[in-house]
């Protein structure tokens, strides 16, 4: 383990090359420090290397993780504890490793006020009497830049109520973090195009709606005035990154061009080629995330930007769009900013009226758009004229996170239905009425949330959820009369989601008929699965090939636009890892800039195939 001081002069940057050329004891010592105190990952990630070494730096971050991820509980558990406490009698003692010594210093915990060092060390007791093991942070941060003090001690706060076993996982993925960054540094690697998506994201989420902003969270709702400075935000970053044109259309989605190397040819001879769509939302649900579709729009302009800075032109133009609305927030029109472009825009919509009673119409007009049907049915894209459409989003969940990979391949977003519902019963005593002589509303639908759960577990890539669950005038000492709830059955294949429907509304008919009480049921929504185009899915897969990371497939669960888009020319689709458990809408959201250079390098390797 390297003690040198944090003062003492750069090594030269490592080559790829001269890891894979070197043995097994040179490879070990060349990732010394890398993982603190632990040869035993490098050399079993040796021992599975390939013939021919690592393809990519990339490949050998997973390969590592690999390794930790398939080791024995003592081996993960050895590894955190390995790893010196935050703030710790280590650093006080001045016995930290130059590594750890480095990262610390960049978060500032070498300089806490005494208020602060008090509160740490008693995390750290606090810590390490619930789980055995440091509390392990990634301090240099999803940047590489440093985490505040703060940010630090809220962050350690807010895990100390963690399970076990979540616990665990979630200090080993920090643990990859921080190799991942000691990597970067032996490596002399930056992720530029990673910490530009980054700032964007960032300075992006300084508009908020009021009532949030005040509060540090981030709103963005339909045409309020939050929703409008971002668009003239994107718009003004579109045109800095070379989109040859950039306006911003009549529902409010900003609109980017980037002309392929045929635009200009003379009237009479052949046309432009078709282009490619690609794009995603920049609203936001309440109080919600960053990252959520903002990425889908930041990183084609990364690809952009870079291409425009190689003075680079594709045969196929690039027409991006921040889509103006998809979370259905204000108004009850999820999806009108894509929904316009498929010629599926309702006119009922124009007369809805928010919770404030402001016609859709009329604030569209107060923001200086037409407000009509003419306008908005003018925006529908002739299909012929693209070659498809491609999103990039945050995965908006765990899977890629437990398998340590930044990047997967989607398959098809998943159809859905959505009923809200009522179970009667008798309201009655609940100390005088015998237990069989009972009907019990909320029990009834207990019962049918037990069963939702147990029917869609039973088939791979079906969900089913029971999100909602009120008793109207409830009472401490009544049988429960009336239940209200909402279903959520979503699946990859319609035929799969049908499936499950027919048995959830086959049981709750039974559940009612045997317990006597009735029930309604509504469908409020219904969405058709958008599989993914074979040989768009097939693009993404040889991207992330070519980046040297394992190609894992797998369903979009949530929504996005490109399920829009799929009625009206070919779609796919490509997740990028979140942090923090996967968790999306939601503040904790977050991505690492590493993770989102692989994303923009693998847009970049798809734009090089057309």
């Amino acid at each position: 383990m390297s003690t040198s001081s944090p003062t003492s002069p750069p090594l030269p940057a490592l080559a790829l090359a001269t890891l894979n050329a070197a043995d097994e004891d040179a490879f070990v010592a060349l990732l010394d420090g890398v993982y603190e105190h632990s040869p035993w990952i490098a050399r079993r990630a040796f021992a599975g290397r390939a013939a021919g070494g690592f393809a990519s730096l990339a490949a050998l971050k997973h390969a590592m993780a690999t390794v930790v991820r398939e080791a024995a509980l003592d081996e993960q558990v050895g590894l955190i504890r390995a790893h010196p406490e935050l703030a710790g009698k280590a650093m006080v003692a001045r016995s930290l490793t130059a590594e750890s010594t480095n990262e610390q210093s960049k978060a500032g915990l070498t300089d806490c006020t005494p208020e602060e060092f008090a509160r740490l060390q008693q995390l750290n007791t606090d810590y390490n009497a619930r789980f055995g093991w440091p509390f392990i942070l990634a301090v240099r941060g999803p940047r590489g830049d440093g985490l505040t003090r703060q940010q630090i001690i809220d962050t350690f706060a807010r895990r100390l109520n963690a399970h076990p076993d979540i616990e665990r996982a979630e200090c080993l993925r920090n643990i990859h973090r921080i190799a991942e960054i000691r990597l970067n540094d032996k490596f002399g690697v930056t992720p530029t195009l990673g910490n530009q998506v980054w700032d964007w994201a960032e300075s992006l989420a300084r508009f908020s709606d009021p009532g949030f902003a005040e509060n540090g969270q981030l709103t963005v709702l339909y045409l309020t005035e939050a929703h409008r400075a971002a668009a003239a935000q994107l718009a003004d970053w579109m045109r800095e990154c070379g989109f040859d044109e950039v306006g911003i259309d009549a529902v409010g989605n900003v609109v980017g061009v980037y002309h392929g190397e045929d635009h200009d040819k003379p009237d009479g001879q052949a046309g432009e080629p078709p282009r490619l769509l690609t794009g995603s939302h920049y609203d936001t649900v309440r109080n919600g995330g960053k990252y959520d579709g903002r990425l889908g729009i930041f990183v084609p302009m990364a690809c952009v930007r870079e291409l425009k800075r190689q003075g680079r032109r594709l045969k196929h133009g690039i027409e991006l769009i921040g889509f103006s609305e998809e979370e259905g927030q204000r108004y009850k029109a999820t999806f009108l900013g894509s929904s316009a472009l498929v010629g599926r825009f309702d006119p009922d919509w124009l007369d809805q009226a928010d919770g404030d009673g402001v016609v859709l119409r009329d604030l569209m007009r107060d923001a200086g758009l037409p407000g009509t049907m003419d306008a908005i049915q003018a925006l529908q894209r002739d299909p012929a004229r693209y070659l498809g459409f491609i999103e990039v989003h945050i995965e908006q969940g765990p899977v890629l996170n437990e398998l340590d990979l930044p990047l997967g391949i989607v398959t098809s977003i998943n159809g859905s239905l959505r009923y809200v519902g009522e179970v009667r019963g008798l309201a009655s005593h609940a100390g005088t009425t015998p237990m069989d002589r009972r009907r019990d509303a909320a029990a009834a639908v207990a019962e049918l949330i037990l069963y939702v759960e147990e029917r869609a577990g039973a088939v791979p890539e079906v969900v089913g959820t029971v999100g909602q669950l009120q008793v109207p005038n409830g009472s401490i000492n009544v049988i429960p009369g009336r239940c209200r709830f909402s279903l959520d059955l979503r699946a990859t294949t319609d035929a799969a989601r049908d499936a499950l429907d027919a048995d959830v509304r086959a049981r709750l008919a039974e559940i009612c008929e045997r317990r006597g009480v009735s029930f309604t049921l509504e469908r409020t929504e219904a969405a058709a699965a958008a599989p993914s185009d074979a040989a768009w899915q097939s693009l993404w897969e040889s991207a992330v090939d070519a980046l040297g990371l394992p190609v894992h497939r797998m369903p979009s669960g949530a929504g996005h636009d490109a399920m829009k888009l799929h009625q009206a020319m070919p779609q796919a689709m490509l997740f990028q890892r979140g942090l923090n458990l996967g968790i999306s809408h939601n503040p904790l959201e977050a991505i690492s800039n590493d993770d989102t250079e692989l994303c923009v390098q693998a847009f970049l390797a798809l734009l090089d195939r057309l």
